[in-house]
């Protein structure tokens, strides 16, 4: 009994030492002129659609949940925020290439149809973030035609 109550106290203060620990947040008030929406010329309804399901992961300023704050969960959020920008950054978009522009907006639209993003994990908590049937449409549709017009 006596090596269940020391694992515990160790476990809590192992707790309690972590949330110490820093993380990176991915926050930013500018908006840069290479962003996808300055740019583009994407209508409001799109633009809301993919700000509510896209941007918190993949641009420079993400809205952080209040537990972002609690540790170890802020590292897992910091890591998938990186490796989602580094996927795909719609403030970087006017930097890239036009290949790369291509490739990225058929991977947008591949992704979409097979419900591969939003990701579940983030649209649990982020009910907001679904992507309707109709959204999806939507989405697709004006992708395509940016597609095309590249």
């Amino acid at each position: 009994m006596k090596a269940v109550k020391v694992t515990g106290w160790i476990l809590l203060v192992a707790l309690v030492g972590i949330q110490f620990v820093p993380t990176e947040r991915n926050k930013s008030d500018v908006v840069p002129k290479t962003d996808f929406m300055v740019v583009n010329e994407v209508p409001k309804n799109v633009e809301s659609i993919i700000k509510t399901s896209c941007y918190d992961c993949h641009s420079n300023n993400t809205d952080y949940p209040w537990y972002n704050k609690v540790q170890p969960v802020a590292w897992y959020l910091e890591d998938h925020v990186e490796h989602g920008k580094e996927e795909l950054n719609f403030n970087e978009w006017d930097s890239y290439s036009s290949r790369r522009k291509n490739s990225k907006l058929k991977s947008i639209i591949s992704q979409i149809e097979d419900d591969e993003m939003p990701l579940t994990s983030y649209t649990l908590i982020h009910r907001d973030a679904r992507l309707s049937d109709t959204e999806k449409k939507i989405v697709l549709d004006w992708v395509s035609k940016l597609k095309d017009s590249l």
